[in-house]
């Protein structure tokens, strides 16, 4: 008989002799994802003395200490408890998180796989450009490269695979799109993903205080512009925000 959801996750596993791994699922969801985000909050606001760091993943929080302070049981005990005060998985998000609206061109020689997207995801170019900027998804999690987000989850009709071959390259701003996520690219690239859109927005800013632009539970908006509004914004940006606005989430 197939273990229940409830019987497998949450999952606690070991990972080196200074890591810990509390997995919600196998695979990424917003219930999953949303409990990754405010286990690692909670876990923070603990504030145990020896624990170096922590992550949020897709579907996981990673917590890393230092040995010399904690053993492995001691801190699985903590973890077990925590993880027993409430259900994760409709747990609020995090504080402190902001909605950005980034200016993006969809398709054209800026972002030539659009048609291609759209076609995977049976839809015209322009029914799909309505879709991709009207939909606001979250930063489910920072990774790949530094400031680089997945931003989900998208519509069911953009589960669509990867190329087969990889593009050789895309720019820094590339909006791409796979398997109802977006990928923002924070640097150029090679990539499997297609690229549908293109912005000024700079994930990766190594001369501001908070290198970061973004944060896991952020949500973003990819507001369509042309191409001539793009290269306005380009020429007057001098904070690598790429015209994007931001504001607070209200709790």
């Amino acid at each position: 008989m197939t273990r229940t959801h409830a019987a497998i996750f949450p999952r606690i596993c070991t990972v080196g002799f200074d890591g810990l791994l509390v997995s919600f699922a196998e695979t990424m969801a917003e219930p999953s994802n949303r409990a990754a985000l405010a286990f690692r909050a909670a876990v923070d606001s603990e504030r145990w003395e020896g624990v170096i760091e922590t992550s949020a993943t897709l579907a996981s929080t990673y917590i890393r200490f230092e040995p010399s302070q904690f053993a492995h049981a001691n801190l699985r005990d903590r973890v077990e408890q925590l993880l027993r005060r409430r259900d994760w998985y409709k747990a609020p998000l995090p504080q402190g998180r902001r909605l950005w609206s980034v200016p993006t061109v969809y398709g054209g020689a800026l972002a030539p796989q659009l048609d291609e997207a759209a076609a995977a995801a049976r839809l015209s170019p322009d029914e799909a450009v309505y879709r991709l900027s009207a939909t606001t998804v979250r930063v489910l999690t920072i990774g790949f490269a530094p400031g680089q987000p997945y931003l989900g989850p998208l519509g069911p009709e953009f589960n669509i695979p990867r190329l087969k071959k990889l593009t050789p390259m895309v720019p820094e701003g590339a909006l791409v799109l796979a398997i109802s996520q977006f990928v923002l690219f924070s640097g150029p690239t090679p990539t499997g993903w297609r690229h549908i859109g293109q912005t000024a927005f700079r994930c990766f800013r190594p001369e501001a205080q908070n290198s970061f632009a973004l944060k896991p539970g952020d949500e973003m908006q990819f507001v369509s512009v042309t191409r001539e509004e793009l290269e306005a914004i380009r020429a007057n940006d001098v904070d690598g925000s790429g015209g994007a606005t931001c504001q607070e989430i209200a709790v």
